[in-house]
């Protein structure tokens, strides 16, 4: 069983834009995702997926740099960009991933892909009952789920590449991988000026190499103070781009 990572990645945030080339212990955001992903042991290629927009350019560069591959695909129809990676990289499973979470976990990576093969499932995340800090999400779909849905999913669900599968779980083997202890207060993607503080803070303190949750999380907390940062920050809702 062959299995694809794709990262979708482009510098258009509403909230930070130019994030995913934000630098972090002298490597970019980007790099860092697509470091913590290798790292998991069990992607035979990977890929990052932005789009055509001129300002996504310095994307393509950056990942010429890390040598990494990328394609290029509408802005917000990120099923799209996902679907045109498989037409060039064709696999039988596809990790997505996001450029916003440089605190990937590559432990994560290798478990929900264990179970996930163990399961024979359609589609596994860990975040239909979350336990994980936003930030670690890992997903695993069949190919042929993501390729089936290119001609069910609209709108909303589009831009989210695969909220339509857990959405209509009633049509597809779907399970959620939970984790102890629950770590879900926590919040490590990066989205906001106050998430930038928090995650510098901690790669400042664990250095260059990827970090697993459990580390992190028992640091952090002795350092409530550094939590309360990005408290407040509020999750985008499903709905929005």
């Amino acid at each position: 069983m062959t299995s694809l990572g794709i990262i979708q990645a482009r510098m258009g945030s509403s909230r930070l834009p130019g994030k995913v080339l934000r630098r972090l212990g002298g490597r970019t955001v980007l790099e860092r995702v697509v470091r913590a992903a290798r790292a998991g042991g069990v992607l035979d290629e990977l890929v990052v997926a932005t789009t055509t927009e001129e300002v996504d350019d310095a994307v393509v560069a950056e990942c010429e740099a890390i040598g990494v591959p990328c394609l290029r695909g509408p802005v917000d129809d990120v099923l799209t960009r996902f679907l045109g990676v498989l037409d060039e990289h064709e696999s039988d499973v596809v990790l997505r991933f996001t450029a916003d979470c440089p605190l990937l976990d590559p432990g994560l990576v290798n478990l929900a892909h264990r179970v996930f093969t163990a399961a024979g499932v359609d589609y596994l995340t860990t975040s239909i009952t979350r336990t994980l800090p936003r930030g670690l999400d890992v997903e695993v779909v069949r190919t042929p789920v993501l390729r089936a849905i290119d001609t069910l999913a609209t709108e909303h669900h589009r831009t989210h590449v695969t909220s339509y599968i857990y959405t209509h779980a009633e049509d597809f083997d779907v399970i959620g991988l939970t984790m102890q202890p629950d770590l879900s207060h926590l919040r490590l993607t990066l989205d906001t000026e106050d998430d930038w503080k928090l995650i510098e803070a901690i790669v400042e303190h664990f250095g260059d190499e990827p970090v697993s949750i459990r580390a992190v999380a028992a640091w952090l907390a002795e350092r409530p103070e550094l939590t309360e940062l990005n408290a407040s920050v509020l999750q985008k809702a499903l709905v929005e781009a």
